[in-house]
This record gives C-alpha cells, sequence and structure tokens, in this order.
C-alpha cells in the first residue's frame, strides 16, 4: 500500500466532514468564478447598455441571464447598475463564508488526523520490543511522535485546504473561460503540459532532500534529548564547549540540509508564475486580435471578464504547481511515522492467552537466551523456585544475572527452553496479568515528573491517599514525603531529582507495596546506597518480601546470606547453587566472591 494511500485511508473516520468540506468548497469555487462573470454585466451598464445582450453572446452570458436576467435588468440605468452591485456583494459575502466554513473543517480534519496518527504512533511504540528502544535513540523517536505526524498535516492540508480547493476553483473558471471563448481557452490549455514537464525534475530532488531533513532534524533532537539527561555529566567533565560544539556541527548539517531542500523547493514558485505570465501575455495578444478589427469576435467586455478570470487563475494554477513539491517533504516524514507502524509488535496479549495464577512454584528448564542473534547470554540454565521462597542470583559482571530476572515478566523471549509457573508455560499466559503477579525494584529507580502520590500510585487510579501512605510507611517513605512543601502532591521535577538515590528507592518501594504482587524482583536495590539510606532502604525491603517468593540481585553477599536459595551465575551458566553455608562450604566460585568482599 503507498504512502498516500495510507494517508488518505486516515481520512476515513472523518468521511461526513471530508463531504461537508468537498461541498462548501466547490460550491466557495463556483461563487467566486460568478463574481468574475458579473464583470461583464457591471461593464455594460456602467457604459449605458443592457445588462446583458438581448440575443447571442457567449454561454456564459446565456446562462447568466437565464438565472439572473430579470434581477439585473431591471428598471432604469441607475436602478440596474445598483442592482448589479448588489448582486456582486451578495455573491462575495456568501462566497467567503463558505470559504470559511470550508478552511474550518479543513484544519478540523487535519488535526483530527494528525491526533489519530499520534496517538497510534505512540501506541505502537508501547507494543515494541525492549530491544528496539535499546537500539533507538530517544531524540529520533520524539522527533517521529512529535514533529513527522505534525509534518504528515502538511500532506492533509495540500489535499484538502490547497489541492481540493485549487483544482475546484480551476475547474470552475476553466468552465468559464470555455463559455467565454473557446478559443482563448485552447491557447491557455495547450500550454498547460509545459509547465507539469517542467516542475516534476524539481519535485524528485526536493523528495529525498525532504528525508534527510528529517533524519537531521531528529539528531538534532536526540542531542538536546541526551543533554537534558546528562547535564551534570557534562558539567562535571567541563563538556559544555565539546557540547556545543557537537551541538553547532550538527546544527549546521541541519541548516545545509533545509538549504539544499528549499532550493528546489522555492524554485517551483517562481517558475509557475513566469510561465503562466507568459501565458497571459500569449492571452493578450490573441485576445485583441479576436476583439478588434472588422471581424471582432469577442466584444470588449468579454474580453475583459476573460483576462479577469485568467488572470485570477493563476494563483490556483500556481498552488496546484507546488503541490507536489509540497508533499514532498510530507511523504518523507510519513515514511518515517510509517516505518515504525510497520514493525512487528511484541508486546501486548494474544489470542488464547489466558490470566495468569500463581500458587506452587516457578522453574527455567532449560533455558537459553541471547540479543539479536549474538553470542548467547544464558546457557541451559535449569532452576526451580517455590512460593514464599528468596532466591538470591549471584555472580561476576556480565554472568546473566539480570537477563535471568528480565525473563520471567516476558520483558524478552528465552531464544531456548521454557519458563512455567505452576507448571503452566509463560508463554501461555498475557502479559498483562503476568506482570500484575509481580513487582520490581531495580537500582535505577524511574520516577516521572509528577507528585508523590501519582508515583507511588503509577499505572493506577483507584488507590485513595490512605493506602499510599500506608504503602510509603512501610516502605519508610513517609516521614520525609511528609517534610516535603506539599507532602504527598509535592511534584518531584524530571526523574525525581529533588530526591536522594536512597528517598527515590524508597518511593519505589512503597510503589511495589502498594499492589501487593505474590512475586517480588529485586535488582541490585541497595548498591550504589550510604550506610544510613540502605539501612532505611533494606528494612522497607524485609518487609516487602515477607510472605512473598523473591528474586535477589545482589552484588553485596551479605544481603543475601539468609536467602532459601542463592544460585551462582558465571558466564551465563548456573555453576553452583544452595544455601549460604552450604555453597561456602564447597569452596567454590561463591566462597571466592564472598571473601574479596570480606577479607582485607
Amino acid at each position: 500500500m503507498g504512502r498516500s494511500t495510507r494517508l488518505l485511508l486516515l481520512l476515513r473516520p472523518y468521511t461526513p466532514l471530508f463531504v461537508a468540506n468537498l461541498v462548501t468548497t466547490v460550491v466557495a469555487s463556483v461563487l467566486d468564478g460568478v463574481t468574475f462573470v458579473l464583470l461583464i454585466p457591471f461593464l455594460r451598464t456602467l457604459f449605458g447598455q443592457e445588462a446583458l445582450p438581448a440575443s447571442g453572446g457567449s454561454a456564459v452570458e446565456r446562462l447568466l441571464a437565464a438565472v439572473v436576467g430579470p434581477v439585473l435588468g431591471a428598471g432604469a440605468p441607475h436602478a440596474a447598475l445598483r442592482n448589479v452591485v448588489l448582486v456582486l456583494l451578495g455573491t462575495l459575502v456568501l462566497k467567503n463564508v463558505l470559504a470559511y466554513v470550508a478552511a474550518l473543517t479543513s484544519v478540523a480534519i487535519q488535526e483530527n488526523v494528525v491526533r489519530d496518527l499520534r496517538v497510534r504512533l505512540f501506541e505502537h511504540l508501547q507494543a515494541l520490543s525492549l530491544g528496539f528502544f535499546q537500539r533507538t535513540r530517544g531524540g529520533q523517536l520524539l522527533a517521529r511522535v512529535i514533529n513527522d505526524t505534525d509534518q504528515v498535516k502538511t500532506a492533509i492540508t495540500a489535499a484538502l485546504a490547497s489541492l481540493l480547493q485549487n483544482v475546484s476553483l480551476i475547474v470552475v473558471y476553466v468552465g468559464i473561460l470555455v463559455g467565454l471563448s473557446w478559443r482563448l481557452t485552447l491557447v491557455a490549455l495547450v500550454c498547460a503540459p509545459l509547465l507539469v514537464l517542467i516542475v516534476r525534475p524539481m519535485v524528485g530532488k526536493v523528495r529525498r532532500r525532504s528525508r534527510e531533513q528529517a533524519d537531521q532534524r531528529g539528531e538534532l533532537t536526540s542531542l538536546v534529548s541526551e543533554l537534558v539527561a546528562s547535564i551534570k555529566l557534562v558539567r562535571a567533565y567541563v563538556a559544555e564547549r565539546f557540547e556545543a560544539d557537537r551541538f553547532r556541527t550538527l546544527a549546521d548539517r541541519y541548516r545545509k540540509g533545509v538549504l539544499r531542500a528549499q532550493r528546489y523547493a522555492l524554485l517551483t514558485s517562481p517558475v509557475s508564475e513566469v510561465f503562466a505570465g507568459g501565458v497571459i501575455v500569449l492571452i493578450f495578444a490573441v485576445g485583441t486580435r479576436l476583439a478588434l478589427g472588422q471581424t471582432a469576435v469577442l466584444r470588449p467586455e468579454v474580453l475583459i471578464a476573460f483576462i479577469a478570470v485568467a488572470l485570477r487563475l493563476m494563483s490556483p494554477v500556481k498552488s496546484v504547481a507546488n503541490y507536489p513539491t509540497a508533499m514532498a517533504g510530507a511523504l518523507a516524514a510519513a515514511d518515517r511515522v510509517f516505518e515504525v507502524l510497520d514493525l512487528t509488535p511484541e508486546e501486548g496479549d494474544r489470542p488464547g492467552e489466558v490470566p495468569a495464577r500463581f500458587e506452587r512454584c516457578i522453574e527455567y528448564r532449560g533455558v537459553t537466551f541471547s540479543y539479536n542473534g549474538q553470542a548467547p547470554v544464558l546457557h541451559g540454565v535449569d532452576l526451580e523456585v517455590r512460593r514464599g521462597q528468596v532466591a538470591a542470583v549471584v555472580g561476576p559482571s556480565g554472568a546473566g544475572k539480570t537477563t535471568l530476572v528480565d525473563l520471567l515478566p516476558r520483558f524478552y523471549e528465552p531464544t531456548g527452553g521454557t519458563i512455567l509457573v505452576d507448571g503452566v508455560p509463560i508463554t501461555r499466559f498475557t502479559r498483562s496479568s503476568l506482570r500484575s503477579l509481580m513487582g520490581i525494584v531495580s537500582q535505577e529507580t524511574i520516577l516521572l515528573n509528577d507528585t508523590v502520590f501519582a508515583n507511588i500510585a503509577y499505572g493506577r487510579s483507584d488507590f485513595t491517599l490512605d493506602q499510599v501512605q500506608a504503602a510509603a510507611r512501610a516502605a519508610n517513605a513517609d516521614a520525609f514525603v511528609s517534610q516535603l512543601p506539599e507532602g504527598y502532591h509535592t511534584l518531584l521535577g524530571e526523574r525525581g531529582t529533588r530526591l536522594s538515590g536512597g528517598e527515590r528507592q524508597r518511593i519505589a518501594i512503597a510503589r511495589a507495596l502498594l499492589r501487593d504482587p505474590p512475586i517480588l524482583i529485586l535488582d541490585e536495590a541497595t548498591s550504589a546506597l550510604d550506610m544510613e539510606s540502605e539501612r532505611l532502604v533494606q528494612e522497607a525491603i524485609d518487609r516487602l518480601m515477607a510472605h512473598r517468593t523473591t528474586f535477589v540481585i545482589a552484588h553485596r553477599l551479605a544481603t543475601v546470606q539468609h536467602a532459601d536459595l542463592i544460585v551462582v551465575l558465571a558466564d551465563g551458566r548456573i555453576v553452583e547453587h544452595g544455601t549460604h553455608a552450604a555453597l561456602y562450604a564447597a569452596s567454590g566460585l561463591y566462597r571466592r566472591l564472598h571473601d574479596l568482599q570480606f577479607r582485607p
């Protein structure tokens, strides 16, 4: 399906509004032409003749006489002139009212379409795999959701407000011109195909340059997004000048891309105008020959009306000639939007999947995993954790600890083997119900630029303030939250920067406690904290772990010595498992890791 077709399909929900726009546009275009036709009776009455010839005349004059002839020719010359002026003004007012309605409906359609496309793209992004976000710059995604969808509006605008209106104007004007003088109209129409041949080469160049320009705009957005997220790093390493130079280089590259695209885009307007001007001069030359001399076949007032309509025709012809150029940029942006929409979604619930339940145990059977076909991160992992147990996953960096627990909520799918809950493969469960069984607290706490209440109750609107406060108290967070300027209604700032690391962790623990999940995943939840913060966080974690099945990834082995099961990973394989006492006595990898931390 072509891009243009896909864009037009976006208009389907707004068909009634589109039809209303079409009708008002066509009627406004007809009335616009009528205002110029009324020049004929106006000029004839002004010079003391009958408003319309009694017999003969052009087809347009005969039609005008049939419709409003009695009104225009009634009474004395002054009364007839007054009637002509009143009809002209009435037609002009009605035409502009309809043009205004057409413009409003056009804006309504294009904004609705862009809203729909933007929401569709946002929802689709949420259904893509985590791998997509890991290999795609956030700024590029931001540019596609905000900038590119807005650029697509140009296509809708061009198709409705511009192309539709101007094509209807051209049809009306050409019909009037044929009715006034088919000979002069033939002169103009013979020249029209030449304009298409002149403009076409420019369009291809604009389309290519517009795609490059959209990509470069995305790079600019990415750099700004990264700067905002890493401003402390920039200042810590005195890298302001370095970042400014990077931005200047990208901005200059974008400037050059815009200039290259506009070099051809702006050329179509003067070319089409000069061409149209040449056609008008040709009409003047031929028209005067037809209107002068003994063998004149065109009356002066008809020639004047013809030239007025032909001059008015220049503007819509120029707009239609520029239409492919305007569409080139919009289609380049549409390409980038559809490029994302065409990616296969991996999230969401599938037909046949059932709600998840957890009562007995979680099993890993021969689980293997690799990222994007690279070397395996996990090799044939076999593991069983019973309900209510605390399973600690330890090992050196890069052993696959986080990957192991990320497979459980189906953030990724195993490339081999299977994971079962109560003997049922987790691929048979809906992702939403499976994840609702779990609370996840990681080292990198994600907080939104929202209130404390909203961050703790994230994703749900049915929690009360009392419930949120109870969760915060259990997480050792209520004391510091109560001291914030507006308590639970205090805005935390971008990524929760108003809070310390320990305070952010306790907010995350309160978030997990509020949902009361039967399964808990703690990924380095107490690392990088000072001793007092770690104590408060560990107390909150102990409350959180009570009566829950817990997976703990820990670097500090002191925090997992009392776990029911300790799993030691190395190079993606389970090399040891058991209790702390058994593993320490075995004098294997676990003991070496333990001794490195506790022996001087």
